[in-house]
């Protein structure tokens, strides 16, 4: 059996970090689940062209995920840090680069890495 491409690890691992933020935010429907799936393809052939690029492809397949969802569902993921006044979601920093974390840019604070939104919210998929 082939190992798996680092190209392949990176998309695998994009995909189960969003999933787990879903799953978090329960909002993990087949429809939204269909989303990622989506910006996995799609992120598969960007980063064929740019192998460098793997390291980045978590936090575009979130930000792609998050734009999808306002235009069919609304904002997500809510900040959980602000308490008090509108509902706003938090936004994937760096928007290109490596390591990426759900900001929130009204209080300033990194509330989670991507895929650990269910540790800053309290929720779990076992929760």
């Amino acid at each position: 059996m082939d190992p798996i491409s680092p190209l392949e690890q990176a998309l695998h691992a994009a995909r189960a970090l969003v999933l787990a933020d879903l799953v978090a935010g329960e909002v993990a429907e087949a429809d939204v689940v269909s989303l990622v799936e989506d910006s996995v393809a799609q992120r598969r052939w960007w980063v064929e062209q740019w192998p460098d690029g793997a390291g980045y492809v978590c936090g575009l397949v979130a930000q792609d995920v998050q734009d999808a969802l306002l235009d069919r569902h609304g904002r997500w993921p809510l900040c959980p840090v602000c308490g008090s006044g509108d509902p706003h979601a938090l936004d994937v920093e760096p928007e290109l680069g490596p390591d990426p974390h759900w900001v929130c840019h009204k209080a300033g604070v990194k509330v989670a890495a991507v895929g650990s939104l269910g540790a800053a919210t309290g929720r779990t998929p076992s929760s």
